[in-house]
């Protein structure tokens, strides 16, 4: 393919990426979400920012992490300010523990309904809140219709959005992204007994107008792939016998 072919269809790319929910954000140019490394995942290299993500989970085990990874993402994208929202029928988030990800407690607002129609409600209304960094909603079933809704509600108020969904049923719907996030064993990186840092195995299902992959990534006060990480503490053992 010529270089001229190459442009043409970068340029249509970027293009159709408005047209398709992708709209820009203002300061997003470059924003990958501190997920660094894999930003060549997402269209134009920027973490989809006035979007709607949502996270698939099989197990109480995979909520948990993936509530953990959202609240990694969620700390960039507060950066420069704002509050955000968490819904769910239950509060199972440890407020103290969002220091370790980079969130003060009080920034974050935790909203405790009971039925799966109030959580969508309260989630639509918080959406339109362009004053909101991000809004993370727990429920299981969701619509097309009203993932529909969610999106144009994004698109309008440029809060970005995150859906957790324990063993879904409906596949179908408009949001930008689809992740699945399963924990996997921490490690100290000295090897000594003890509690090591969160890892994850990262799936991008979906992405729209990106490249979905799978990574194994560490949270230290930022990601770390963990296998590169593996390699150098394998490279600093050999060095110091």
């Amino acid at each position: 393919m010529t270089n001229t072919k190459a442009n043409i269809i970068e340029q249509l790319q970027k293009a159709i990426l408005p047209l398709q929910g992708c709209k820009p954000v203002a300061g997003n140019i470059g924003f990958d979400g501190g997920l660094g490394f894999i930003k060549a995942a997402f269209p134009n290299a920027s973490f989809p920012l006035g979007a709607m993500h949502e996270f698939f989970c099989s197990r109480q085990e995979d909520v948990s992490a993936s509530g953990g990874f959202i609240a990694a993402i969620v700390s960039a994208i507060m950066q420069k300010g704002g509050v955000s929202i968490w819904i769910s029928s239950s509060q199972m988030i440890f407020p103290p523990a969002l220091k370790s990800f980079g969130i003060e407690p009080d920034k974050i607002i935790f909203i405790a309904v009971q039925k799966e129609k109030e959580i969508l409600w309260v989630m639509e209304e918080a959406l339109k809140c362009d004053g909101l960094a991000a809004v993370i909603a727990e429920t299981s079933e969701i619509s097309f219709t009203a993932s529909r809704r969610f999106q144009l509600a994004v698109e309008q108020s440029r809060v970005t959005g995150f859906i957790i969904r324990r063993n879904p049923k409906n596949l179908a719907t408009a949001c930008i992204a689809r992740w699945k996030i399963t924990p996997l064993p921490a490690a100290s990186e000295d090897g000594l007994p003890g509690v090591g840092f969160p890892r994850w195995n990262v799936e991008l299902l979906k992405v729209r107008n990106g490249t979905p992959g799978t990574w194994q990534l560490e949270w230290a006060g930022r990601f770390r792939h963990v296998s590169k990480l593996a390699s150098i503490i394998r490279e600093a053992q050999r060095k110091t016998g």
